[in-house]
């Protein structure tokens, strides 16, 4: 169902791939719109249980692509550096396949906490209270993985 990476000397091993995950400062959510056209914008993430999670607003143009395809990939990229002496880059990436959807309850509180401790440790209290006050305003879309690659050159 997934196609083979081409450059099997640069596959990254499942330990580095979660690494990469967890350290992301944002990825790259693509979707395909219903006009046909893909749809990719950088959001804020956690990468927790397996799965990945962000929050949005309660309407857009990603919830009605989701709506009507649920099929998404999300792609981090780690640290880079140009190595013009040798034309290229060094990189490391992950492309998640998977499908989104929306949370709620205790699942959709917990990865507003995650996102909390992720990106404002030092305002834990104040994020609970943020979350309780603005949580009728957003959403939270979960990827359930099915298939995930790494690639690097170091």
């Amino acid at each position: 169902m997934f196609r083979e990476m081409r450059r099997k000397d640069r596959e990254l091993g499942k330990e580095e791939i979660f690494e990469i995950l967890k350290k992301g400062e944002y990825g790259i959510f693509s979707t395909i719109s219903q006009n046909g056209y893909p749809y990719g914008l950088p959001v804020n993430y956690v990468y927790t249980n397996g799965s990945i999670y962000f929050h949005c607003a309660v309407e857009g143009h990603k919830l009605d692509n989701i709506k009507n395809n649920d099929k998404v990939s999300f792609c981090v990229v780690g640290p880079t550096q140009i190595l013009p002496d040798k034309f290229s880059t060094k990189y490391e990436s992950v492309i998640v396949f998977g499908r989104a959807i929306e949370v709620s309850g205790d699942e959709k509180n917990r990865a507003l906490l995650e996102l909390i401790n992720k990106y404002s440790p030092d305002y834990i209290e104040q994020g609970k209270e943020y979350i309780q006050k603005k949580n009728k305003d957003s959403k939270v879309i979960k990827i359930k993985t099915e298939h995930i690659t790494g690639k690097g050159r170091r």
